[in-house]
């Protein structure tokens, strides 16, 4: 695939005041962080929801336990994926019963993921509620699912990508949106 870099949408900074203000957003709706669990979706969710966390402990001084989430087996596409897929652990380590889970992702695209990630939630019990916090919204919805808390609404075409780097996995914190060229 021959992809055409257009433009960082995120720098590091954008992407560090997206996630406070979506911290303040749970704490706000919430009324608080009591009965909170996160959840990482892996693999950029992952250490989103870790910042979260740090957010909200320095906001409201309470450590919010924080768990990972791995959706591979999950996944409606899994057959595309190949014969083999890679599955990686998931670590939720208190109960979900009666909880509000915040599921924490990268990118909402086509709801897909979320979809898969709402399933594997519910094997490990019943939450009082699930919400969505995402960093990016880039629209072209498949299914009805819609985030609580967004850092930014990217409206995208489906010739563009969008990526998110986090520095815990590839060394550096931006966004960026490319575009699928002709080859």
């Amino acid at each position: 695939m021959n992809l055409t870099r257009k433009a960082v949408i995120m720098n590091q900074e954008e992407m560090r005041r997206a996630i406070l203000r979506i911290s303040y957003e749970i704490i706000e709706a919430n009324r608080g962080i009591a009965d909170l669990v996160l959840v990482g979706i892996r693999k950029r969710g992952a250490p989103l929801a870790e910042r979260v966390q740090k957010h909200l402990k320095e906001i409201e001084g309470v450590q919010v336990p924080l768990g990972v989430l791995d959706i591979t087996l999950y996944r409606d596409d899994i057959s595309a994926i190949g014969a083999n897929p890679l599955v990686e652990s998931t670590e939720i380590p208190v109960s979900i019963e009666n909880k509000v889970v915040v599921l924490v992702d990268d990118v909402i695209f086509t709801g897909r993921t979320v979809r898969a990630a709402l399933d594997a939630v519910m094997d490990y019990g019943r939450p009082r509620s699930i919400q969505l916090a995402v960093l990016l919204d880039r629209g072209h919805r498949e299914l009805p699912i819609r985030a609580d808390y967004v850092g930014r609404q990217v409206p995208t075409s489906l010739r563009e990508i969008v990526k998110v780097c986090v520095q815990e996995t590839d060394g550096s914190d931006e966004v960026t949106i490319s575009e699928i060229g002709e080859e």
